[in-house]
Order: structure tokens, then sequence, then C-alpha cells
């Protein structure tokens, strides 16, 4: 299995991004994916999953209207776009294969995943 991320970089606040997972190794149109970020010293937090058809998505709130997934199975494609970009976006992006599961202890939502990508950084900064 093999999920790489690019797209990442330096953009200011308001800015736009669009950041792509090429999947492989794996039967990718059979399997919902996400996205997930992760700052220093946090839990990695996902912020948009969407199932198999791609019409099922789930957005975290703190990007629900900014960030939309979008994917592409005839290229093996998963694509977060990213609009009105907040300096608290800053953070390390990394997709998964499957929609994760979480356990959630003492308030904090704890995430686990088939497979993750070794991301790429946003930085949201003027």
């Amino acid at each position: 299995v093999q999920l790489v991320e690019s797209g990442g970089g330096l953009v200011q606040p308001g800015g736009s991004l669009r950041l792509s997972c090429a999947a492989s190794g794996f039967t990718f149109a059979s399997e919902g994916g996400s996205w997930v970020r992760e700052r220093p010293g946090e839990e990695p937090e996902r912020v948009a999953a969407v199932d198999v058809t791609g019409q099922y998505v789930d957005y975290a709130e703190s990007v629900k209207g900014r960030f939309a997934i979008v994917r592409d199975n005839a290229k093996n494609i998963l694509y977060l776009e990213m609009t009105g970009l907040k300096v608290e976006d800053t953070a390390l992006y990394s997709c998964t294969r499957g929609l994760g599961a979480a356990d959630i202890i003492d308030g904090i939502r704890y995430w686990q995943f088939d497979a993750r990508g070794r991301g790429t950084q946003v930085t949201v900064s003027s």
C-alpha cells in the first residue's frame, strides 16, 4: 500500500490550496478515504472523509464550508480542496486508506486507520 501526498506549501490567510493523494497497492475504488491533519503535540484530527461512491462526505466542524474532499477513481487520486485558509489550519496533512475508526476517551477522539501516508506540510502565515 502506498499513499503519496503532494500540494502543500506556504499560503497567506484567506488563500487556497489543493492537496493530492496518489494511492496504489490496493483497490482504491473499493474503499473510502480520508484526510487527517496533525499539529505538534496534538492528536491527529480527521478533517474530511468520503465513502466509496463519493456521495457520502463528512467534515470536521472546524473546516465545514471551507474544505472539500473529492475522489477520482479513474486516476486513484484523493483530493482535498482548501479555501479560506486560517492560521490554525497549519498542520501536516496526510491521506488514509479507509474512513478510520475512533475511540473517544475523556472527550478526546483517537483515530486509527488501515494505512496513512507520510503527509504534506501546509503552513498558513502572513
